[in-house]
């Protein structure tokens, strides 16, 4: 298949980007670069033999995304280019509805244009909210409570509209709980710009002594340590689940969504103990207040992508571990160079 890949020098992108060139896809990226690395693409490129093109360009950029687009003539479209932080989402609404649901807009217009009319969304279990139940499957309400999870939500539903508008076309909708760890070569790896907002890249930073301690949001949650439980995934298991998914197309009419997780929580004081374990040294951590929009714990039900999908988490919390601190200690500033002093 031909794949256009927006967002595919992301931490997850690249990802993706390996595993779909090693089944023997082409593929060709969109992307604005201005949260990435185009030395994401050339590790990419190191690691695979495949055919891999890309296009320096923003998703909002209707007119250059449609060149692109007619020029590929994809057989399918990978969409994660966006904005993924809950907490800047706050501070930053505007720019988080018009990246992440006009930016759809503009890609299902190019889609359109080029004669596409099969997605796969890079979406998120943020879209559930506070969990009515646990684990989640995808039937649970919809009911997010902030604003990334908001635009992920309605960018779900402009596809499902979409996609049920003409007969031949279908929409994927992956829901990712956490995604955590690094390629095995250690070459690839989560390398977020500015203070990390999530644990492990928080985590691998304080590791490396790009941070001075930890930052446990919480820990008066009902749960059995006081802190979060998240379902963590490994990257390459979700990368994974991008592949399968193509098959899916061959049957699918409309919209249908997925659940990627591994069904387990994990807190986040057991994350710290195993990744204490990993480093061979205690790490500094520091306990403050809940953040707005927190939930106690989330955990995936993903039977269905399971059945349906013919995919499963394979890798366990050790190899999410040990793969994000080959990735962080052989590469402390990520893609970049350290600063100069």
């Amino acid at each position: 298949m031909k794949v256009l890949v927006t967002g595919g020098a992301g931490y997850i992108g690249s990802h993706t980007l390996v595993e779909l060139l090693g089944q023997g896809h082409e593929a060709l990226v969109v992307d604005s670069f201005s949260n990435s690395s185009p030395a994401a693409l050339d590790r990419v490129r190191e690691l695979s033999n495949g055919w891999l093109e890309h296009e320096e360009c923003d998703i909002r950029d209707s007119t250059r995304l449609a060149q692109v687009a007619v020029r590929f003539r994809p057989d399918a479209v990978i969409h994660f280019a966006g904005l993924k932080s809950v907490g800047e989402s706050t501070r930053r609404a505007t720019d988080y509805y018009d990246v992440n649901v006009a930016g759809t807009v503009s890609l299902l217009r190019a889609m359109e244009a080029s004669g596409c009319g099969k997605i796969i969304f890079s979406s998120s279990a943020t879209v559930y909210g506070e969990p009515e139940y646990l684990p989640s499957d995808e039937a649970h309400r919809i009911g997010p409570t902030n604003v990334y999870g908001q635009t992920k939500a309605m960018a779900e539903q402009l596809l499902t509209d979409w996609a049920r508008a003409e007969p031949a076309r279908g929409a994927i909708l992956l829901r990712y709980f956490n995604p955590v760890g690094a390629h095995a070569s250690g070459r690839m790896g989560e390398d977020p710009r500015g203070v990390p907002e999530n644990l492990m890249p928080f985590l691998a930073q304080v590791a490396t002594g790009r941070r001075e301690a930890l930052r446990i949001w919480g820990d008066d949650y009902p749960t059995p340590d006081g802190t979060g439980i998240r379902d963590y995934i490994h990257v390459t298991d979700l990368a994974r689940a991008h592949v399968a998914a193509l098959a899916r197309f061959a049957t699918l009419e409309g919209a249908d969504a997925y659940n990627i997780g591994t069904g387990q929580g994990i807190s986040v004081r057991e994350m710290l103990q195993a990744f204490e374990r990993v480093v061979g040294r205690p790490l500094p951590h520091e306990i403050h207040p809940r953040r707005p929009g927190d939930v106690a714990e989330m955990r995936a039900d993903p039977a269905k992508a399971n059945r349906e999908l013919g995919w499963q988490a394979e890798y366990d919390v050790d190899d999410m571990v040990k793969s994000l601190w080959a990735w962080q200690s052989a590469n402390p500033w990520g893609y970049g160079a350290p600063p100069e002093s």
